[in-house]
Formats: C-alpha cells, structure tokens, sequence
C-alpha cells in the first residue's frame, strides 16, 4: 500500500512554497482564527488569515483535501473500466493516510465530518462492489470534500499564489509516487503510479480554477504552466499503466520543477 508522504518536497519546491518539512500535511496549530470563513473578529468580509501560519494550515489543509479528491479520481477510472480490487486501495488511503491531518481542524471550520461516508463507500467497494449504492456514495464522498474545501476563504480559494501552492505540493507527492513506481524503464507498482496520476488529476483541475487570471496577469508564465501540466497528465494517459513509461522519472521532475520555479515567478512578481 503507497504511503503519502507530499512534504517530501524537492528543493525547487521547499524554495517555492517556503514550508518547514514535516510529517504531516498540516501543521499543528488547533486555534485558527477563521471557522467557515467567519474570522473570529467583527469584519465580515473574507479576509485572508492574518498570519503567515494561518496561511500555512491553510495549504496543508487544502492539500490534504486535494490528495484525498487525487485518490478518488483514479478510484472512479478504475471502477468505471470495472477493476473495483484496484480502485479499493485508492478509496482507503484517504481514510487510512490523510483524514486524520484534516479532522481535528473539520469542527474549528464548522465542516461535517465526513469519514463515515468514505468508510460507507469504501465498504461497498470491498463486499460489494458492484452495488449501485456505489455511485451515489461516490458522488457525496466528492461532495463532502468540497465542501470542506469550501469552507476556506474565498480569497484564498481564488488566490494564484495560494492555488499554486497547493498544486506544487501535490505534484511534489506525484513525482515522488512516479519514482516509486518505476525501475529498470518499467512500471512495477502500479499503486504509486496510479497515486500520481490521480493528484495530477486534480492539480490540473485545480488550476483550471485560476488558469484566465493567471494567463491575463501573466501570458508567458501562464502558457508555461499549462503546457507543462498537460505535459504531466499525458505522461500517465490513463489509470491502466502503459508498457512502457511515457516519461522517464527524470522527465517528470523536469516538468514538476519548471512548473515549480514558473509559480514562483508569479510570486516574487509586483501585485
């Protein structure tokens, strides 16, 4: 079974995003001023956290969120093209790797706990798995995640530089699940390979959320982010492993570092 370790980060990364690596996706903070984008002062507008830690949970947060959306991406391929024994394993890593960096933070933001409809749909896909129940399960396990993602600031959901934060530590755990899943110029576990389309998946979703303001601020860096990221998804083309790699490891680090060092332009850009 792979194991998500997304702070593991290259130091193209760790340069970009300026985390502190750790074991888990967040970082241990329980008291944040902001619960379901009502900050915990007197403005009703939906001002960013008003800390540089604040902010930082924030990433962790959302990129947990995002990891778990990666993992049900390539489950969904999976169940569709009827492999529901290895969609299975996709379905609990979210419950097994990441819900705990996520759940004591769910109550702080006034979201629902929503660990009792993963663990709903991830029972159906092992005993029975081809129930009907399973779309619908499937479709309010999405649901639920987005609206924990949701429950950040507006402003932050609809920020480049936090969006690009997000996709960069969640193509960082992509490469990493890619390196693991070859040797010797062949897929061999096909679990990692499988992990890393799934968050590639979703980060090119994720970009597509920001993709018309950063190409009207930022034409070349913008074209440079989306061709690399196309690039990236071609790479796993589908959730059934090619033959052979599309894409060397060192390909895709490649591609993940330009993509890595292009959202820092953006960053260090003048607002």
């Amino acid at each position: 079974m792979s194991s998500v370790r997304f702070l593991s980060l290259t130091g193209a990364a760790a340069t970009l995003i300026a985390l502190t690596s750790c074991g888990n996706p967040q970082t241990p903070n329980p008291s944040t001023p902001e619960v379901n984008g009502s900050p915990a002062t007197t403005s009703q507008t939906t001002a960013p956290p008003s800390t540089a830690a604040d902010q930082q949970q924030d990433v962790d947060y959302m990129t947990a969120l995002g990891l778990m959306k990666g993992h049900l991406l390539v489950a969904k391929e999976l169940l569709d093209q009827g492999k529901p024994d290895q969609a299975e394993p996709h379905i609990g890593h979210p419950i097994e790797e990441l819900y705990a960096d996520v759940e004591n933070q769910l109550p702080e933001r006034n979201v629902k706990d929503f660990k009792p409809t993963l663990n709903t749909l991830h029972d159906f896909v092992k005993s029975k798995p081809n129930a009907p129940e399973i779309t619908t399960e499937y479709k309010t396990a999405m649901q639920e995640i987005d609206q924990a993602i949701e429950a950040l600031p507006v402003s932050e959901r609809q920020s480049p530089d936090f969006i690009l934060s997000v996709i960069n530590r969640m193509l960082s755990t992509a490469e990493e699940e890619y390196n693991a899943a070859i040797a010797n110029g062949k897929i061999v576990e096909t679990i990692e390979y499988q992990d890393a389309r799934g968050f590639i998946l979703y980060a090119n979703t994720l970009y597509q959320s920001i993709g018309d303001q950063v190409s009207q601020d930022y034409p070349d860096q913008g074209q440079t982010l989306e061709s690399s990221l196309n690039e990236l998804q071609n790479a796993l083309p589908s959730a059934t492993p090619p033959a052979t790699p599309v894409m060397t490891p060192e390909e895709v680090s490649t591609l993940t570092q330009t993509i890595q060092q292009t959202s820092q332009t953006i960053s260090s850009s003048p607002s």
